[in-house]
C-alpha cells in the first residue's frame, strides 16, 4: 500500500473518530501517532512525541497564550469588562440601534484583551442582553449582535487564532497581530453598518435608548479608563515596536492585575478563579497543538501535501482560483468543525500549497482566521450561537441563527474585500516591521 493511500485512510479514520464525538485532540493524536508508527517506526513515533511535547511546552512564543487569557479573565472577574460596555453605551446608546452598536464596540474592546471569541460573547452577552431586552430590542438582533460581535475575539489582536496559526506555520506572531488590526476594524465597521441598515429598515428591532448627559459620558469613560489604557499600551506597544508580543502580554496581564488590586476589585478568590480558568484553557490549547504536530508529521510522511500541490500545478486554475477553493472549503468545514480543530487539521495540507503558489502567508493567515470566525456563527455547529443560548435560554436557536444571517453576510463581504485588496492586511506588518 502506498504512503498516499495510508494518508487518505488516516484522514478518513480521523473524520470517523470526530463523527463519533471523540475530542479533536485525542482523535488527531491517535491518527497521527499510529500513522507515524506505520510509515516510520514505533521508536520514531515515541521520540517525536517526547520532542514535540517538550519543544512546544518550552516555546517562549507560547507565553502569550496564558498571559493574554489571564488578562481577559481578570478583566471579567473584576467587572472591568462591564465598565467597557457602559462607556460604549453612554456614548452611542441613545441612537436607534445604539445598544446593539455599543455591544459590538464593547466586544471589539474586550477582544483586544482576551483574544477569545467565546470569552467575548459570554462576557459581553451577560451584560448587554438584559439591557437590550429591557429596551424592547428584537431578540433576533440582540442575540445575533452578541454572537457575531464575539467573533472579533480571534481577529482583533491579541488573537489566540493568530498564535496557533503562527506556531503551525512558523510565521511571526508580531506580524500576524499587526495584520489583524485593519481587518478587525473593517469587520467591526461592517457590523455597525449592518445594525444601521437593519434598524433603518425595521426601526422596531432596535429602538432608541435614553439620552445620556455629557457629564455621564465622561464619567463612564473614566470608569473604563484602566481597561482602555491597558489596550492602548499592549496593542500600541506591539505596533510601535516597544514590546514584542510576549512582552506585551506580560505588561497587559500585570497592569490588569495591578489595577484590580488598586481599585479593590480583585481579591484572592477572584484571582484564583481567573488563574484556574486560564490554566484549563491553556492546557486545552497545548494538547491540541501537540496533537497537531503529530498529525502534521504523519501527513508529511504520506506525501499528501506534495501530491496535492503537484496536482494543482498541473491544472489551469489560477493562484486566485486555488485560494478561493481553499477558502470555500473552510467555509463548508466551518459548518461542522470547531475553528481551531479546522485550522490544525487543514494547515499541514494547505500551507505547503500556499507556499508553492507564492501566496503571502501573513495575508493567508488573516483570511483563514476570518473564515474561522464565520464558522463560529454558521449552522449547525455555530459555537458562539450556543454560547449566547446559554446566556439567553428563552430565545430559540432558530431565531438566533436567523439573527446572525445579516452579520454572516457582512463577514462574507469583508472576506471578499480582503481577498481583493491584500494591502488591507499587509499594510501595517510591511510598514512597521522590516
Amino acid at each position: 500500500m502506498s504512503n498516499e493511500m495510508i494518508g487518505v485512510m488516516g484522514l478518513l479514520a480521523l473524520f470517523v473518530l470526530l463523527g463519533l464525538r471523540i475530542p479533536v485532540a485525542f482523535a488527531m493524536f491517535a491518527v497521527g501517532f499510529i500513522g507515524n508508527m506505520i510509515l516510520n517506526s514505533s521508536s520514531a513515533a515515541m521520540s517525536q512525541l517526547a520532542s514535540d511535547a517538550f519543544s512546544l511546552s518550552a516555546s517562549i512564543d507560547l507565553v502569550v497564550v496564558p498571559l493574554f487569557i489571564l488578562m481577559g479573565n481578570v478583566a471579567t472577574e473584576t467587572g472591568m469588562s462591564r465598565k467597557l460596555y457602559d462607556a460604549a453605551y453612554a456614548w452611542i446608546g441613545s441612537i436607534r440601534g445604539g445598544l446593539a452598536s455599543a455591544t459590538v464596540v464593547a466586544c471589539g474592546g474586550f477582544a483586544a484583551l482576551s483574544g477569545s471569541s467565546v470569552a467575548s460573547a459570554l462576557t459581553i452577552g451577560r451584560v448587554s442582553l438584559a439591557e437590550m431586552e429591557r429596551f424592547k430590542y428584537d431578540n433576533r438582533l440582540s442575540t445575533g449582535v452578541v454572537a457575531a460581535g464575539g467573533t472579533l475575539g480571534i481577529l482583533i489582536p491579541p488573537s489566540t487564532g493568530f498564535v496557533i496559526y503562527a506556531l503551525l506555520t512558523q510565521q511571526s506572531i508580531g506580524r500576524l497581530f499587526l495584520a489583524g488590526v485593519l481587518p478587525g476594524l473593517l469587520l467591526l465597521s461592517m457590523f455597525l453598518l449592518t445594525i444601521t441598515l437593519i434598524t433603518w429598515w425595521k426601526p422596531e428591532m432596535g429602538p432608541k435608548g435614553p439620552k445620556t448627559a455629557f457629564s455621564e459620558k465622561l464619567k463612564s469613560t473614566g470608569g473604563a479608563a484602566p481597561i482602555l489604557l491597558v489596550i492602548v499600551l499592549t496593542i500600541g506597544g506591539i505596533y510601535t515596536g516597544i514590546f514584542s508580543p510576549v512582552e506585551a502580554s506580560a505588561v497587559g496581564a500585570g497592569l490588569i492585575i495591578l489595577f484590580g488590586v488598586i481599585m479593590r476589585q480583585l481579591d484572592f478568590a477572584k484571582f484564583w478563579k481567573a488563574s484556574k480558568d486560564s490554566v484549563v484553557t491553556t492546557a486545552t490549547v497545548m494538547l491540541i497543538l501537540i496533537s497537531a504536530y503529530m498529525i502534521k508529521t504523519f501527513l508529511a510522511l504520506s506525501h499528501i501535501p506534495q501530491a496535492l500541490g503537484g496536482f494543482l500545478e498541473t491544472t489551469d486554475i489560477s493562484t486566485l482560483g486555488v485560494l478561493c477553493i481553499m477558502l470555500a472549503i473552510y467555509l463548508v468545514l466551518g459548518c461542522f468543525l470547531e475553528g481551531f480543530a479546522m485550522m490544525v487539521l487543514s494547515m499541514p495540507i494547505f500551507f505547503p500549497v500556499v507556499m508553492q503558489l507564492g501566496i503571502d502567508p501573513i495575508w493567508f493567515g488573516v483570511l483563514v482566521v476570518l473564515t474561522l470566525e464565520m464558522g463560529l456563527i454558521s449552522p449547525p455547529v455555530g459555537l458562539n450561537v450556543f454560547i449566547v443560548k446559554s446566556v439567553a435560554p428563552n430565545v430559540s436557536l432558530a431565531r438566533m441563527f436567523r439573527g446572525v444571517i445579516p452579520f454572516w453576510i457582512a463577514m462574507f463581504v469583508t472576506l471578499i474585500l480582503l481577498v481583493a485588496f491584500p494591502q488591507i492586511s499587509l499594510l501595517l506588518p510591511n510598514t512597521m516591521i522590516n
